[in-house]
Formats: C-alpha cells, sequence, structure tokens
C-alpha cells in the first residue's frame, strides 16, 4: 500500500508543480491554491511512504514520477515541445523507478 501512496504523492508533485508554473509567481489564487494543496498532498504521502520504505528509493521514485509526469503533461499540453529524444529519457527514468521498486 505504501508503494501506491508513493506513486499518488509522486503525481501530486506533478500537479503543484505545474499549478506552480501557472501561478505567475503565486499571483493567480486559483493556481496558487492548487499549488498549496498539492504539495501538502504531496509531502503527506512521501511522509507516509517513508515510514516503511527505505529514504532513499522512496524520494528516487517519488522525484522521478513527480518529474516524469510534469514534462510528459506540458508536452501533451503543448507547454513545453515533444522530442523523441525527450520520450526516450522519460522512458529510462520510468525504468530505473520500477527497478528501484524490483530491489527495493
Amino acid at each position: 500500500m505504501d508503494w501506491v501512496i508513493l506513486l499518488a504523492s509522486g503525481v501530486m508533485e506533478a500537479v503543484w508543480a505545474t499549478a506552480l508554473g501557472r501561478s505567475n509567481g503565486l499571483k493567480r489564487p486559483v493556481p496558487t491554491a492548487v499549488f498549496v494543496v498539492g504539495a501538502i498532498l504531496s509531502l503527506w504521502g512521501l511522509g507516509i511512504a517513508l515510514a516503511t520504505l527505505p529514504t532513499g528509493t522512496a524520494y528516487a521514485v517519488w522525484t522521478a514520477t513527480g518529474a516524469s509526469l510534469t514534462v510528459l503533461w506540458a508536452m501533451l499540453t503543448g507547454a513545453e515541445p515533444a522530442h523523441l529524444k525527450k520520450v526516450l529519457l522519460l522512458i529510462g527514468i520510468v525504468t530505473c523507478v520500477v527497478g528501484l521498486k524490483v530491489v527495493a
């Protein structure tokens, strides 16, 4: 269950990172509120997962999940150009996260 919570927390990291980028320096209220709630939920879930998972592994999975989904979302919405190299590198990150899960 902690792995599910950890992955959900990684998703929330992507949510808060995207909202932070759209908040215009925390000047727009809705994206700022999404950022605050997303950050709290993301860190809360990470904290729960750290009760039973190794810190290094959990943190790596959390950041990789959030970073990968943030870039993927930016490419899907057109905020960032999609290139084959980026897609291949994202696949590499996901592969490494799965590998960490396998050996953890």
